[in-house]
């Protein structure tokens, strides 16, 4: 799975455009979201076929801006602030967010600035709260 980054201008249809087009060539959202900010708007969604959906939307004038790594963290719903102690491993490695949102499996999905140190505080994380490392996608 790939974060994709788009530049939207803040006009009505562009994210029908968008969906549309995905769908037409069989591409899935799995999570993602769109925030208005002046003239444009950046929507980030999560995407197994990255490359493909730069493609099909640079072909309908949708500009992908950046394609991100991602960390996919599995937090226990049944234990009060797992995101706030998630969040403070990280900045206590020096690993900042960029970019945070859910996918639709409710799954913290994080765009971070040190990928591979990212990957190292979530493996840890999920050999605590889990008993496994498997959680990055």
């Amino acid at each position: 799975m790939k974060d994709i980054e788009i530049l939207f201008k803040n006009t009505p249809g562009q994210l029908a455009l968008m969906g549309e087009t995905l769908g037409k060539n069989n591409i899935s959202l799995e999570g993602g979201g769109v925030f208005q900010n002046g003239d444009y708007s950046i929507a980030h969604f999560l995407v197994k076929e990255a490359e493909l959906a730069k493609k099909e939307l640079e072909k309908v004038s949708i500009h992908v801006t950046k394609i991100n790594d991602v960390i996919i963290q599995k937090l226990r719903q049944d234990v009060s602030g797992q995101l706030g102690m998630f969040c403070t491993e990280l900045a206590n490695a020096n690993v900042n967010i960029l970019i945070q949102y859910s996918d639709h499996n409710n799954l913290l999905i994080m765009v971070v600035d040190d990928y591979e140190k990212g990957k190292q505080v979530s493996n840890k994380w999920m050999k605590k709260w889990w008993n496994h490392e498997d959680n990055i996608i």
